[in-house]
């Protein structure tokens, strides 16, 4: 048995995708089932309400050999411990009391690199709780996604602009989600597996953001730059639209320690590079949803 979080979400989705023609019984946990297709809903068991929430876990990690773990963001929250191992916290209960084999779950690049990176420090302390179960363990890796400018789809397409705190010319890391969903369900249906580590998803490429608005101007036929803002307005952008204080800040501090190499510390190994391309990911999905 195989349990899926976050079944709906950008990752969750395209992992259960991939596991659905394993063979394999899978559950979903989802707080709106409706949001899962019709024809995904028919292939699984379906456990529905918040994977935070300890009755909702107890009844979904009954009988499970692994779990693909992720908690949703929470922009709201009072804390960066509230939308990381507090959320977390039932679950490892559970993990405990039903025997869960595995746990592939989602977190970032930077483990003793700072312990002042916001939203990393938050998700790094999230797998230290889920170690201390003593269940098998995967954590994924990650730098930034390529997914992420997706939320600026608009301002590139009316401005011809994108926008970050970041330095124009800081090279970095950089994924797309379909590779991490790749890494996250190959893991889940390896039953050979045991014991506790991390697995980085690095992408092809190291790349700055003045690179990324040349590659995306080339696929889209018209010019597109990469502004930085200044960390604090970057702040005040996320608050207006709603982010708490702790997590505002909390984002801003991962920004700059991204800014200040904490991506760079991970050595690049053939594992740790995944195969989608930049380029290949704005002519597939980027330059779609502009064109959109």
């Amino acid at each position: 048995m195989i349990v899926i979080t976050t079944p709906t979400g950008q990752i969750g989705r395209q992992v259960l995708e991939r596991v659905l023609d394993s063979g394999e019984p899978i559950r979903v946990i989802a707080r709106d089932a409706s949001r899962i297709p019709v024809q995904t809903r028919e292939r699984v068991e379906l456990v529905e309400g918040s994977h935070g929430d300890a009755a909702v876990v107890e009844q979904a990690f009954a009988g499970a050999d692994a779990v693909f773990w992720l908690p949703p963001p929470n922009p709201r929250a009072d804390s960066v411990e509230a939308g990381y191992t507090d959320f977390t916290r039932p679950a490892c209960a559970a993990f405990e009391a039903h025997g869960v084999k595995r746990v592939v779950g989602i977190s970032a690049l930077g483990r003793g690199v700072t312990d002042r990176a916001g939203l990393v420090t938050a998700s790094l302390a999230m797998d230290d709780l889920i170690a201390s179960t003593g269940v098998g363990y995967r954590a994924l890796t990650m730098p930034s996604f390529m997914d992420n400018v997706l939320r600026q789809v608009g301002s590139i397409r009316d401005q011809g602009v994108f926008f970050s705190p970041l330095s124009a010319d800081r090279r970095l890391p950089l994924c797309a989600t379909r590779d991490i969903a790749a890494v996250a369900a190959e893991l889940l249906l390896d039953d050979s597996w045991s014991g506790q580590g991390s697995v980085p998803v690095l992408g092809p490429e190291d790349l700055s953001h003045d690179e990324m608005a040349q590659i995306i101007s080339q696929v889209l036929g018209k010019p597109v730059r990469f502004q930085q803002i200044p960390g604090e307005a970057f702040k005040a952008r996320l608050l207006e639209f709603g982010a708490s204080e702790a997590i505002a800040q909390a984002t801003l501090e991962m920004m700059e320690a991204k800014d200040a190499g904490l991506d760079n510390a991970e050595p690049r190994t053939p594992q740790a590079t995944t195969p989608t391309s930049f380029r290949q990911w704005c002519e597939e999905v980027l330059a779609p949803a502009v064109g959109g």
